[in-house]
């Protein structure tokens, strides 16, 4: 057996065994589903009272007795009457039963005094269990199956592994992420809030996160002229035939945001640019000689998403999309798919990101537009990703309705995996809409159409790169490129002056006036990760010198000003880290 699976039958093992403790230790508790997941498990329960963390404490040493007492997993199968009988007093389990299709076997698993409804497989015995090897990680809440509607069940998360040193390494892992959470770093940088009581999901973006936004920002307006494109800036709202004729409202209205009615019209907030970006292509008759038509915009759209699946900078429910739309000729189609993912992937690299896997999504079941149509474009996109010489999956029948698509996932310092880029063809709104141009041979015809996005959306982006770099930007990207630190008063005069050449020369600077001792002016200076700090004394007021102390560590003293400007520039254009 492959070892990934062998720990996902130790962990589905585990999960049983929990449910066993939990059982045992709260009696009249109705027990839901316990699969194995990535890296661990989870068994819900319907509990007589509410678990307290330290309740865990309690079921883990329970769980190690029963592990410790070696009895074996035993499956058998059963009639469904058997079955019945068995979990009368178990609600939930008698609906999964009802659940298992006719002609399908009924298999129960037992181990001790737990019998559960089970497919399997599991270990042998609770001895290939290793009671060092596992911890209950947390406590939540979970609706049964999902729907808000159900009863709330309480969902205790575990990771179970073959032997202690793994679980340390995991346990490290976690450790990791937890410090690179980009909610806490968010706060503790002084970059962004969130308020619920003000509107759950909506940003509010601070000073310095504003910088480090502005710096993306500014990168993504700059690299898009370069590439040929055009900006365009497009309304919040829009009356609701708008919606109605591209189909969100069909499709997507439970994520979109309630109407609003002025003048008798319901109007709706954008959940998307792409028909306003169709109202400026429809604006004027256009010729093949007028395609491509590249369009991009950074878009403030606004989804209705649910509250629970609410997640920092993560999932929110007004987010500023990384958006454009290419209108192109089948002609066109080929080069253009070629030249937006070569342009995804120097952005992505220009972020730090060179860990990066494509997934081609093809045809599903349900579809719009001609089959050729979806073969040319799925072509185009795999001839893209293998001129790239990028790694790829398929996943057959996974686009959407209206075309097939490439996202790029890229992998953090961590090893985590995070979607960002999509490109993604649609021969839906084109119809819709009856968009044309005018041919060379004089004839009206429909143009294809590419949406595209190289970082996602601007808050989510900015959550990955922040636990990407655990807080610490690279110099282009700091909210503060330097810190000047004056020795005393007698330096405040020529540590302004040096922040006013500094910011001269566009660097992002501050500087440390307060009545604090220099050692706890550095303190602050590096717990906000600033990747230069200046310390000005007299040697360097005299000697129009800085001593620089980095991020890093790294020292260098006496350093001619003109040289440290050089080197901070040389940093910045190459992108560099420090």
């Amino acid at each position: 057996m492959a070892n990934d699976e062998r720990l996902q039958t130790i962990r589905h093992s585990m999960a049983h065994v929990m449910a066993e403790a939990v059982l045992e230790l709260f009696p009249g508790t109705k027990i839901a589903i316990g699969p194995a997941i990535e890296n661990g498990f989870y068994y819900d329960f319907d509990l007589p009272r509410p678990l307290q963390d330290s309740d865990l404490e309690e079921i883990t040493e329970h769980m190690r007795k029963i592990i410790e007492s070696g009895v074996p997993f035993e499956r058998r199968e059963v009639t469904r009457e058997e079955a019945r009988k068995l979990f009368a007093d178990q609600q939930y389990k008698l609906e999964l039963l009802d659940a298992i299709p006719e002609g399908e076997a009924v298999s129960l698993y037992t181990q001790g005094n737990f019998t559960d409804l089970c497919r399997g497989p599991h270990v042998e015995s609770t001895k290939e269990l290793n009671k060092d090897a596992f911890k209950l990680l947390s406590i939540a809440g979970a609706y049964w199956r999902g729907k808000e509607t159900n009863p709330m069940l309480t969902r205790i998360y575990g990771t179970a592994w073959t032997n202690p040193k793994e679980l340390r390494l995991y346990m490290d892992h976690l450790a990791d992420i937890e410090k690179r959470d980009h909610r806490k770093l968010g706060k503790e940088l002084d970059l962004f809030s969130l308020h619920e009581e003000a509107g759950p999901g909506l940003v509010y973006w601070h000073p310095r996160g504003a910088r480090v936004r502005l710096a993306i920002e500014d990168f993504w307006r700059q690299e898009h002229y370069k590439n040929g494109y055009e900006m365009v800036y497009t309304p919040h709202v829009g009356k609701s035939w708008l919606w109605e004729t591209s189909g969100h409202l069909g499709f997507y209205k439970e994520s979109m945001y309630p109407p609003m009615e002025m003048d008798n019209m319901d109007y709706y907030v954008k959940p998307m640019n792409c028909p306003f970006h169709i109202m400026i292509y429809q604006n004027s008759k256009k010729s093949y000689r007028d395609l491509p038509c590249r369009w991009a915009e950074l878009g403030t759209v606004y989804r209705y998403e649910k509250a629970g699946a609410l997640h920092g900078l993560m999932r929110v429910r007004g987010f500023t999309q990384d958006d454009a739309h290419l209108v192109v000729t089948p002609e066109q189609m080929d080069s253009e798919i070629m030249e937006v993912l070569r342009f995804s992937l120097y952005m992505l690299h220009s972020f730090g990101f060179n860990d990066i896997h494509a997934y081609i999504s093809t045809k599903p079941a349900k579809s719009v537009g001609d089959k050729e149509k979806w073969d040319a474009a799925t072509e185009a996109l795999k001839k893209a990703v293998e001129k790239e010489g990028l790694a790829y999956d398929i996943d057959e029948g996974g686009g959407a309705f209206y075309g097939p698509k490439i996202d790029l996932k890229i992998k953090d310092a961590i090893g985590r995996e995070w979607q960002l880029s999509t490109v993604q063809f649609d021969f839906n709104l084109p119809e819709r809409f009856h968009m044309t141009f005018v041919d060379r041979d004089g004839a009206e015809k429909q143009p294809y159409m590419i949406h595209r996005a190289l970082l996602g959306s601007i808050e989510r982006f900015f959550g990955v790169l922040l636990e990407h770099y655990a807080g610490a930007f690279p110099p282009w990207l700091s909210p503060d490129q330097i810190a000047i630190i004056p020795v005393g008063e007698n330096a405040f005069g020529y540590a302004k002056d040096l922040e006013k050449r500094l910011r001269q020369e566009g660097f992002r600077v501050v500087t440390d006036l307060s009545a604090d001792r220099m050692n706890a002016k550095i303190r602050n200076a590096q717990k906000m990760k600033t990747p230069y700090m200046l310390i000005i004394g007299e040697k360097e007021m005299e000697g129009n010198l800085v001593s620089v102390r980095y991020r890093s560590g790294k020292q260098a003293n006496g350093v001619r000003t003109e040289d440290f400007i050089a080197e901070v520039h040389g940093v910045i254009d190459r992108k560099e880290q420090v």
